[in-house]
């Protein structure tokens, strides 16, 4: 048995539902293997925990207060990389998925997850494998194996400070593409979609989808279809 099967993992778990958390923590301290060392009710405590305590892993939550999940991640690997993320959460939508992801996680699993699983991602992160549910990875490779979304024209500065993805949703409304068919086509659920469309109508000063695709052509974002 190597040096890392034996260790305890020092774990913080991060989650804003004081119920959840303190539920993952008693499920945690059951579980062999594992040494449940601070819990965070959001994702600035759960830096400032990593900072002092240098624990093996975060057991990271992604939708909480002041400071979510991802960019949690991002500052704790970015500033504290001896210390692993896995995410654990409610969500397993692609835009929580990649998002955490690309801030660093290693490991992703849903809260339906048992303590056999929970134990399972917390020592693959620490052996530098991914620690991710089976679910989750059969979502990347259903997902690698989608054609991609279409591509959106590339701005020096995107127009009113929209982001990449809010820019993708303008460019398939301008196609015509209604709330469900552009959640499919993103990968996405049709909340996250509508999310995305107050945004970009709040930063450009849209009312409804007409003008939306003017403004689309205008910025040249789409091409109007040919006659």
């Amino acid at each position: 048995m190597t040096e890392a099967a034996e260790k305890s993992a020092r774990v913080v778990v991060a989650d804003d539902q004081t119920i959840v958390r303190e539920g993952i923590v008693m499920l945690l301290g059951l579980l062999p293997g594992i040494e449940v060392v601070g819990a965070a009710g959001d994702g600035i405590e759960a830096v400032r925990l990593v900072a002092e305590l240098a624990p093996d892993v975060v057991l990271m939550d992604l939708r909480m207060p002041r400071c979510d999940g991802v960019e949690a991640t991002r500052r704790i690997r970015a500033e504290y990389p001896g210390t692993q993320v896995v995410v654990l959460t409610t969500f397993g939508d692609d835009d929580s998925l990649f998002s955490a992801l690309r801030a660093g996680a290693r490991g992703y699993l849903t809260k339906d997850a048992g303590g056999d699983e929970i134990v399972r991602a917390v020592r693959s992160v620490l052996s530098g494998e991914a620690g991710l549910s089976p679910s989750i990875q059969l979502r990347l490779l259903e997902r690698l194996s989608e054609p991609e979304p279409p591509t959106v024209t590339v701005v020096a500065e995107p127009p009113d400070g929209l982001t990449t993805r809010e820019i993708e949703v303008l460019v398939l409304i301008a196609e015509g593409l209604s709330n469900q068919e552009i959640a499919r086509q993103l990968h996405v659920s049709t909340a996250t979609v509508k999310t995305h469309i107050n945004n970009l109508f709040a930063k450009t000063g849209l009312k409804d989808r007409a003008q939306a695709v003017r403004y689309a052509y205008a910025k040249r974002l789409a091409r109007p279809p040919v006659n």
